[in-house]
């Protein structure tokens, strides 16, 4: 057999399907994993017959590769991405490349390309998205890194990716070092918004409502054949329907606690670290955070009451203004997620392509929906725009969803039912909106306490004030920093 045009380190879930689609391409992938016993099962399971050289060494492994060698490591995030850098480095050639395709935390990425870079090869730190089937039929990919190294992986990349409708594939350039584990930390943490908006829109359905699962199972239906049209709301469609057994919703006996694996956290960090408000994805995290406080709500619940839940009103209207809510909410969502992006590029110096990373998410991995061609549309209309809700078309979209919004939040509260995503949404917009918000009282607060010294709206920005509020205070004041 003739040598490899890629090896792949990991044959879990993920890298097993990677190097299924590769080879589907018409690529030929040598393979190894740590515990070799996985190789054998895997070339003389799914990958028998097919262009996959099976290897237990990672000297076979390189010995099996054409030059200039790629080597995609699907491992676990953390210290085994180290391990491997560390032990294929010696076997590699200048030019060669190393890629890690798992959700490695970017400023790891950022450290591991300076690394690799300076022992000769090239380095890739790739987000991939969409899951098992994902992998297998077409993942989203997000790279970043040696810019060298592009072109070595674009025609492989490129193949393995989803497509859109005109056949653009779901994958191109991101920018430098961590660049694409960037992108990808906020791609999941768009993810854990939208998983949160829907479930509270569940929730709503289900204890203020008191839709059946079989009627909420059809209003996902329909919401999926409209603007909502996105891969989550088809499978919260499809998971209202799926019956246990015993002919019950499997869902009704599925222990509300949630688990998460870091990179919503990792984007609300990020977040905090560059001063962006990212609201709606950081209650998503805290969402899941509270729910894993199973027993103490479980016990909590039987000494804190609010009140009853009771809908008086048209329950057909009320999901519609349910439907507008979670398209504004979402529209929100998706405009933090990109000021978080357009802040990071200012920071490290990326060249990021907006409406391209739009089209990267348009097909493939787990936030996919209609709406992101939308969002290209605004970024290829306007490369500056500076937030999707100033974009005509969303800007539209959110004023007309505005009173059905409002009425959603307030219903919700007013019936004690737990909404912290779609109200914190909303309140994100009318903070946004207004051109003078409460933070002067704040920075007088600030120099009573502190002498941290204010601005003045009758002086040019940048001049800063101290007032000895109370006399006693004197004229020394504190420098004016941001952290």
């Amino acid at each position: 057999m003739s040598k490899a045009d890629i090896g792949l380190i990991g044959l879990a879930v993920m890298g097993e399907n990677l190097v299924l689609n590769m080879e589907s391409h018409g690529f030929t992938v040598a393979v190894y994993n740590r515990t070799v016993e996985k190789v054998d099962n895997f070339v003389n399971g799914r990958g028998k017959g097919k262009n996959i050289i099976g290897t237990h060494s990672l000297e076979e492994l390189v010995a099996n590769l054409k030059k200039p060698r790629k080597v995609m490591l699907m491992v676990k995030a953390g210290k085994p991405v180290d391990d491997f850098i560390e032990l294929l480095i010696p076997l590699l050639e200048p030019g060669d490349v190393i890629i890690d395709g798992g959700n490695s935390h970017f400023p790891d990425t950022i450290r591991r390309t300076k690394y690799v870079e300076e022992k000769g090869l090239l380095y890739i730190g790739t987000g991939v998205s969409g899951g098992e089937e994902g992998a297998l039929r077409g993942p989203s990919i997000m790279p970043g890194g040696s810019p060298k190294a592009w072109e070595l992986v674009k025609p492989i990349f490129q193949a393995i990716a989803a497509k859109v409708s005109d056949g653009t594939p779901c994958c191109d350039w991101v920018g430098e070092n961590g660049a694409g584990h960037f992108v990808k930390m906020v791609h999941n943490g768009i993810e854990y918004g939208d998983m949160q908006l829907i479930c509270e829109t569940y929730q709503i359905m289900k204890d203020l409502l008191g839709l059946s699962y079989e009627e909420m199972h059809n209003i996902f239906k329909e919401w999926n054949e409209g603007e909502l049209e996105s891969y989550l709301i088809e499978i919260t469609r499809d998971i209202l329907a799926y019956k246990d057994d015993d002919g019950q919703p499997l869902v009704e006996k599925i222990l509300d606690a949630a688990g998460q694996k870091g990179t919503g956290k990792w984007t609300v960090i990020a977040s905090l670290d560059s001063g962006i408000p990212l609201t709606l994805i950081g209650e998503a995290v805290y969402a899941r955070s509270l729910s894993a406080l199973k027993a103490e709500r479980v016990y909590a619940s039987t000494i804190l009451h609010g009140p009853t839940p009771k809908f008086d009103g048209d329950k057909k209207q009320f999901i519609e203004d349910l439907r507008k809510a979670l398209y504004a909410s979402k529209i929100v969502s998706y405009a933090q997620g990109f000021m978080l992006m357009r802040q990071a590029a200012k920071d490290y110096g990326w060249n990021l392509n907006y409406g391209g990373i739009a089209l990267m998410w348009r097909g493939g991995c787990i936030i996919r929906s209609a709406f992101l061609g939308k969002i290209k549309e605004a970024f290829d209309n306007n490369p500056e725009l500076p937030n999707l809700l100033l974009d005509p078309f969303f800007k539209e979209k959110i004023l007309s969803s505005q009173e059905s919004w409002r009425r959603v939040v307030s219903t919700a509260i007013t019936n004690g039912i737990w909404i912290p995503a779609l109200s914190t949404a909303l309140n994100f917009f009318d903070g946004y909106r207004n051109g003078r918000l409460p933070a002067n009282l704040l920075q007088a607060q600030r120099d009573y306490f502190g002498a941290h010294t204010y601005e003045r709206v009758d002086r040019p920005r940048g001049e800063f004030f101290h007032t000895n509020w109370t006399g006693r205070g004197g004229t020394t004041s504190s420098t004016t920093y941001n952290v």
